[in-house]
C-alpha cells in the first residue's frame, strides 16, 4: 500500500514541487497549481489527470479510482484510494500529475527524455 510519506518523498524531490497545508489537507503544488491533494484522513489522493480520460480511468478500475467531487469536475482531476495502490503505481501517478503542471523542458530534463516524447 502506498503512503503519504512515500508520496511526500517523491513529490518533494521533483523540480519546482512544494508542499502546503490548506484547511488541514496536505497538497503539493508547482507554482500556484495544485497537482496532488490528500483527503483530511489521507485515505484518498486527488491528482492532476486529463478530464477527457477520467471516465475511462474510473470505469476501468472503480475500486481504485473515483471521480472528483462535483465542485472539482471542471478541473483536470481524478482521485485514487491510497489503500488500492502500491508504490510503483503511486510513483506513476505522481510523476504523470507533476508532468501535467511543469513546463515540458523541466519534465524532460528531470526525467531524461527528449521533448518530442512529451
Amino acid at each position: 500500500m502506498a503512503t503519504i510519506e512515500g508520496v511526500r518523498e517523491l513529490a518533494l524531490s521533483l523540480p519546482r514541487s512544494y508542499e502546503v497545508l490548506v484547511r488541514d489537507r496536505v497538497k503539493f503544488r508547482v507554482g500556484r497549481i495544485v497537482y496532488l491533494a490528500f483527503s483530511r484522513d489521507e485515505t484518498l489522493m486527488g491528482f492532476a489527470f486529463p478530464k477527457e480520460e477520467r471516465e475511462a480511468l474510473v470505469g476501468s478500475e472503480p475500486a481504485k479510482f473515483l471521480m472528483p467531487e462535483q465542485a472539482d469536475l471542471r478541473y483536470h482531476w481524478a482521485v485514487v484510494r491510497m489503500s488500492a495502490i502500491d508504490d510503483v503505481e503511486m510513483r506513476e501517478i505522481v510523476l504523470e500529475a507533476w508532468r501535467m503542471v511543469v513546463p515540458k523542458r523541466v519534465a524532460a530534463a528531470h526525467l531524461g527524455v527528449g521533448l518530442e516524447g512529451g
